[in-house]
């Protein structure tokens, strides 16, 4: 067997029953958490053009697309709702050694798919563990980021075989999905170095598209390069490097290890923004009495969002840049009090106070810390005002960690709090009541509800 057919031959085993009590909770929290922060995207300006597009090519009305009444084809339904998913950058994050991704950007295809089969709550539940667990254990394993290619290379991978497990394909076509899917989609780390634009937020929506299409392909009989990860130019020798992964010994319960974010913000930020906002709210002072700040934090975080080898973090002018820049991210936290969609308006972006607030924040990358990294989310932030008084606060992890994991409550805070301005109580209520009671019931009592309402 290939290394895909073995890969394919864990995805055709597992079953719901496979999942632990843990990791059937978290699996929920993750739904909901996802489509909250879907329905929170429904005005963002980037969303539009999707929408014009999909209106202008159209798509067999087949699947639903979060806050529209008509139903699209299956890998439109993908992309559009992966981008919504993606936009804020609100969703939650799996972080490795080596690699940090998003499996919440498999909901979209997932559901999309489960949708188009009719599934079954326990399908699509155990499908998208199927989609965390691969992209989780190849960001172990096999990361690319240093490299030079994007995180959504290996979720090329976590798609195929997500969306093949809910369309219930057999074990040879799954694994033909997998190989069509990887091996179109290897992308450039370049998406989210120097200046950010707009990709960032759609690239994994893209790969959705793409693993889609072509899990609907292997479903027609299409085959792929089965060789792709260990083959003559294949994944390993080009993208990865060698590694192994038993997937006979592979079960479903990574998603316990994901983190949900508590702030709007890179999932890399949380501890330092948790630490700067509890420091504010003991000691009381406001953003116009700091003369600096200083933090000390593990490498990747100073890598991507510090002013590291990804890019001066200094120069902030869209919410690309801001949602990537940690010094921003504090500096519009203590001056708002909070960090949600808000803080990522073009005028709150620009504004005096929080650019030059933005400029005074010093990092620094902390070995020691960097060998805490990522069994915790070490930080440490100091904050000194123009009086000479001088604040600290160590944070070892932040509410939402694994380490220290989002209960269903307050998850169910946080969806209310970004579908209010979209959706009145009673269908907020609906969507999680759903959510909650997911496996006893098919996916269209879901897919309904995300479709009764205009964006």
């Amino acid at each position: 067997m290939t290394e895909a057919e073995r890969l394919a031959a864990f995805v055709g085993r597992v079953r719901y029953d496979d999942l632990s009590d843990g990791a059937r909770r978290q699996i929920g929290i993750r739904v909901l958490d996802s489509l909250g922060c879907a329905i929170g995207a429904l005005d963002a300006k980037p969303l539009a053009a999707l929408a014009a597009q999909l209106d202008d090519f159209g798509g067999n009305p087949l699947c639903t697309v979060i806050g529209r009444s008509a139903k699209t084809a299956p890998d439109r339904a993908a992309f559009c709702n992966g981008a919504l998913t993606r936009y804020l950058d609100f969703m939650d994050a799996y972080l490795a050694k080596g690699e940090s991704c998003h499996p919440s950007d498999n909901l979209a295809p997932v559901l999309a798919a489960a949708e188009y089969a009719d599934a079954d709550g326990r399908q699509f539940l155990t499908a998208l563990a199927v989609a965390y667990q691969v992209q989780a254990r190849l960001s172990d394993e096999a990361p690319v980021r240093d490299r030079g290619f994007d995180h959504t290379t290996q979720g090329a991978f976590a798609v195929g075989a997500g969306v093949a497990k809910a369309l219930g394909l057999d074990a040879a076509r799954t694994a033909h999905a997998i190989a069509l899917s990887g091996t179109g989609n290897v992308a450039l780390r370049a998406t989210r170095t120097g200046a950010l634009s707009q990709w960032k937020g759609l690239a994994y929506a893209n790969t959705s598209f793409s693993g889609t299409h072509a899990a609907f392909l292997a479903m027609r009989g299409i085959t792929g390069p089965l060789q792709v990860f260990e083959g003559n130019k294949g994944f390993k020798e080009s993208v990865s490097g060698p590694f192994v992964i038993d997937w006979e010994g592979e079960n479903l319960e990574r998603v316990e290890r994901t983190a949900v974010k508590k702030y709007d913000a890179e999932i890399h930020a949380q501890s330092a923004i948790e630490g700067i906002l509890d420091l504010q709210s003991r000691h009381g002072f406001d953003s116009g009495q700091i003369s600096a700040i200083d933090v000390d934090i593990f490498d990747v975080a100073h890598k991507i969002i510090g002013g590291g080898e990804e890019g001066d973090k200094t120069r902030v002018e869209t919410k690309e840049q801001a949602d990537h820049s940690l010094p921003y991210m504090l500096a519009a936290a203590l001056c708002d009090g909070e960090l949600r969609p808000a803080q990522y308006k073009p005028e709150r972006i620009v504004a005096d106070d929080v650019q030059a607030l933005l400029r005074r924040v010093h990092i620094r990358s902390d070995s020691r810390l960097s060998a805490r990294f990522p069994a915790e989310l070490p930080c440490r932030v100091a904050v000194t005002l123009g009086d000479g008084r001088r604040y600290v606060v160590e944070k070892r992890d932040y509410e939402g960690y694994h380490t220290r994991p989002m209960s269903w409550e307050a998850v169910c805070r946080k969806f209310h709090r970004l579908a209010a301005p979209f959706l009145p109580g009673d269908r907020r209520n609906a969507i999680a009541e759903v959510v909650a009671t997911l496996a006893d019931r098919k996916v269209r009592d879901l897919a309904s509800l995300l479709g009764q309402f205009s964006g």
